[in-house]
């Protein structure tokens, strides 16, 4: 049994503006087709766009040191794969 509540596709299409608010609001639903279990619509994650400071230097102070020589290597090679052609992989 689901945990969330199933809706038929019929609901889906026929009720689409309810379903889609609810959605927005934080509700996932379970979509059924001919009795059978074919998808879910859940909402989607909202990104932070924002750090504050304080919540920045509590993250990094438990951070390991940088080996700058290790990180420098890394990029050369990133940037020299990316340099190639994709048609020559």
């Amino acid at each position: 049994m689901s945990l969330q509540p199933e809706i038929t596709q019929r609901d889906l299409r026929n009720k689409s503006k309810e379903i889609m608010d609810a959605v927005e609001h934080g509700r996932s639903f379970t979509v059924t087709r001919d009795g059978h279990r074919i998808g879910e619509l859940i909402p989607l994650r909202r990104k932070r766009r924002f750090v504050s400071r304080e919540d920045f230097a509590a993250m990094s102070r438990n951070a390991p040191d940088i080996d700058l020589e290790a990180f420098r290597a890394d990029q050369e090679a990133a940037v020299e794969t990316e340099a190639s052609s994709p048609y020559d992989r």
